[in-house]
């Protein structure tokens, strides 16, 4: 007994002590607030002064210390988001995690973008490298000046590597990858359909737009006709009856095409404001993990003759730039353009040479490269890569054609750090120019000026295609079809202050004509967004700041009105009779509020019944190609099908109607008959399934995904939230607005802020999650920094 008191006295004491071990390495690890640390690579003194949230004022004698200054903060508060920023797109998680991430290290090493990221640098313009190489001096000083590896390190037993300059390319190459993707999906989707469906049917299903679309210049397009009988006749098809009917459980409904990085941005002009300030607000609709992937600051430091630049925004980890803000003479920001910047060229190998292809002016051998993946604890694994003329050979086609990806963050000067230069702008008119010359992802950029002007046009650069639209993937063997180049940065289109006063983008299609052919026709998302806050901007006479954060969180379902009268309609007098249960979804859809709200079970109800019916009408007119892949999903891929849909289930063509139903109000009632019985077949009531039961925030941390126990800890508490896709104000579990800001060039004081967790990665710090709870809440604060509550003063060595 006394032997095993002992034991039990001893194993407590050794975990009392790896506790306080624990503790105090956490601690040690936490970023240096206050007080003064000379640091190698500083060429003078640079204050580093935090509010009460801990977002910094960084004041330094040149942009290069600041930039340094900038590198030490984020090593400090979020080395380990940076590093595995770097790592995704290099194809190196497998280093740091092992061997569950080998797979996606593969699908990454297929492009090269570590060699990508060094020629980028290469060719970086000397004094926009001296400032990433300054930033790269200042991250590895930070990570030095910690007392021990950030928690995530010692989870995962390791140590964090030195960051090098290309790795700030890494990182801009991480967000082409993010928002662009790295196999030309789209175009895929598109062929698979073309080579199993009929012509007229596609075309059908696959609209350039809807009646929905609001685009700056120009209307919505027509609808396609619904292909006829001789087309398509499912009461005479086989194949759809062979398609199993698939109807997901309520809690995986999310409808939106795939996961992409969307975002909100608008302008207001001078002209249409209250005080007769141009106003820029900005929402940028992503992922949501903790910690949030922005970092905010206020970057300061001399511009001659007495004065100072002074920029306020937010950074991004890992780069040096000011991504989004505010330099009192220049608002910007972005929303992702989905701009077509990929080709899926189908490759024909030559068949005397199975080791060629066939390129203009003859066959050309695959280039072969051998990639090598370390794997946690000292493997290496061997991955084998080939290219083209056009890009790297991807995994073969659904019919087992070989094809190549033609991208454009492979072409040289299409992947910079000009946009740097966007920080010392002066007008609208030199914003947009620097806009339209800067290596970034294709992103629409909104724009306004201290004069009052607004403006739009593309960040990044956009290829020149020569004989292709780039619809679908096709061979580019005989030269007609070719990317020549890039645009020239004034082929770009560009919107300077419309006869409105009003500039709107919420990745919808913008133009229509020429400018379109330009940027590409293909990937806009579903226009009822845009649309939106088109008419929320045209309701507002005289705009101010409040105003543009009511437009921010407007979560009115304008879109869904039609769907919620269209489930009244099916719910008759005589089918609810039928089944009581009918007349609580009536009920409910009767006072469903008309909004996204987390106590709607009406608002859940419609959203539902369009899910389910979707499926079922495009299940079966897409059987082929189910047939072939069951997991082939058309409404996740095909943002536009509310078009295609809404013209069946308003003109209901007989020859469209599966042969089990013999009335379309048939399948509308046993589209509403199963989305009652998913939600209620554990017993409960339909009002108990609200909206917000739906929409729980589910933000978490990296770690906390792979690590049982470590989300009570790291991950942010789960809150309904309001919001949908289709509306301004987007919110799912874990996706939305990454950050919220209005503010007016020159009127920065009067600017609001919003984003989810807090300024630091670190558990321990008190601005872990410090700014989450007015994020929730939609409650602004203040665009630039508080008062200073710490300081913190860098200095050269002596």
């Amino acid at each position: 007994m006394k032997a095993a008191r002992r034991i039990l006295l001893v194993v407590l004491l050794v975990l009392v002590a790896a506790g306080l071990w624990l503790r105090s390495r956490l601690v040690a690890s936490l970023p240096r607030m206050d007080g003064e640390l000379r640091l190698q690579g500083l060429q003078a003194p640079v204050q580093v002064e935090r509010d009460a949230l801990g977002v910094p004022t960084v004041r330094g004698e040149s942009r290069r210390d600041v930039a340094f200054a900038t590198g030490f903060l984020h090593a400090q508060e979020r080395f380990f988001q940076m590093d595995l920023l770097r790592r995704r797109s290099a194809g190196e998680l497998s280093e740091l995690v092992g061997e569950a991430a080998f797979k996606a290290d593969s699908r990454m090493r297929v492009h090269r973008l570590r060699d990508r990221a060094r020629r980028a640098l290469a060719g970086s313009a000397p004094d926009l490298r001296r400032v990433l190489e300054a930033y790269s001096q200042g991250v590895n000083a930070g990570l030095r000046s910690l007392g021990a590896p950030t928690f995530e390190y010692l989870m995962l037993r390791t140590r964090p590597e030195p960051w090098a300059p290309e790795d700030s390319y890494l990182v801009l190459l991480s967000m082409f990858a993010q928002l662009q993707g790295t196999t030309g999906g789209g175009e895929a989707l598109a062929a698979w359909m073309r080579d199993l469906l009929p012509g007229p049917l596609v075309g059908f299903l696959l609209p350039e737009g809807t009646e929905w679309d609001a685009p700056m210049i120009g209307q919505p397009f027509a609808s396609p006709p619904i292909p006829g009988p001789e087309v398509i006749d499912l009461r005479r098809s086989k194949a759809a009856a062979l398609v199993r009917p698939r109807t997901p459980a309520p809690f995986e409904l999310d409808l939106e095409p795939r996961p992409l990085a969307a975002s909100n941005a608008w302008a207001v002009a001078g002209s249409r404001t209250a005080d007769g300030g141009a106003l820029l607000a900005d929402e940028l609709h992503l992922d949501i993990s903790i910690p949030n992937l922005w970092y905010r600051a206020s970057l300061v430091w001399p511009a001659g003759g007495g004065r100072s630049h002074r920029i306020t925004g937010v950074t991004l980890p890992g780069a040096p730039a000011m991504v989004v803000g505010s330099n009192s003479r220049v608002a910007w920001g972005f929303s992702n353009s989905l701009v077509d910047t990929t080709d899926v060229v189908l490759l024909d190998i030559d068949p005397r040479r199975p080791d060629h292809y066939l390129a203009p002016g003859g066959s050309r051998p695959f280039q072969r490269f051998t990639e090598t993946v370390t794997i946690k604890g000292g493997e290496t694994r061997p991955v084998e890569v080939q290219w083209t003329m056009w890009g790297p050979v991807l995994e073969d086609d659904h019919r087992g054609r070989r094809q190549a990806l033609r991208w454009v963050a492979h072409e040289e000067g299409a992947v910079d750090f000009e946009a740097l230069r966007l920080e010392t702008a002066q007008s609208l008119e030199q914003a947009l120019r620097t806009a339209r010359s800067s290596g970034f992802p294709a992103l629409n950029f909104v724009a306004a000026d201290s004069a009052g002007h607004v403006g739009w046009t593309i960040l990044g650069r956009v290829p020149r295609r020569v004989g292709l639209d780039g619809q679908l993937p096709a061979s580019w063997a005989d030269g007609r079809r070719r990317w020549e180049g890039l645009l020239a940065p004034e082929e770009v289109p560009q919107i300077v202050d419309p006869a409105s006063g009003r500039v709107w983008t919420a990745n919808n299609r913008l133009l229509d004509g020429t400018g379109l052919d330009e940027l590409g026709r293909g990937g806009y998302l579903f226009g009822a967004r845009a649309r939106q806050i088109r008419d929320d901007l045209f309701a507002v006479e005289r705009a101010t700041v409040a105003d543009m954060r009511g437009i921010q969180l407007d979560n009115r379902a304008v879109f869904l009105a039609r769907w919620r009268d269209l489930l009244l309609r099916v719910l008759t007098p005589e089918s609810v009779a039928a089944d009581p249960r009918r007349a609580e979804m009536r009920a409910l859809v009767e006072r469903w509020g008309g909004r996204a709200a987390v106590d709607s079970a009406g608002y859940r109800l419609v959203r539902t019944f369009r899910i389910y019916l979707a499926r079922q009408v495009f299940d079966a007119l897409v059987a082929p190609c189910k047939q072939e892949d069951p997991e082939f999903d058309f409404i996740r891929e095909a943002d536009q099908f509310e078009g295609p849909l809404w013209q069946i289930v308003t003109r209901r063509p007989m020859h469209l109607l599966k042969p089990e139903h013999k009335s379309w109000d048939d399948q509308f009632l046993a589209a509403a008959d199963e989305v009652t019985r998913s939600l209620t077949e554990d017993g409960s009531a339909l009002r108990d399934h609200t909206w917000g039961e739906r929409n729980t925030t589910a933000i978490r941390h990296p770690l906390s995904r792979a690590i049982p126990g470590l989300g009570r800890w790291l991950d942010m508490p789960h809150r309904q939230l309001p919001g949908d896709q289709d509306m301004p104000r987007v919110q799912h579990p874990a996706h939305g607005a990454t950050l919220r800001m209005v503010v007016s060039p020159g009127r920065e004081e009067a600017g609001i802020f919003n984003m989810p967790g807090g300024q630091s990665g670190h558990p321990l710090s008190p601005h872990y999650g410090d700014s989450h709870g007015a994020w929730e809440e939609g409650a602004p604060a203040p665009f630039l920094p508080g008062p200073a509550v710490s300081r913190l003063t860098l200095l050269p060595p002596r």
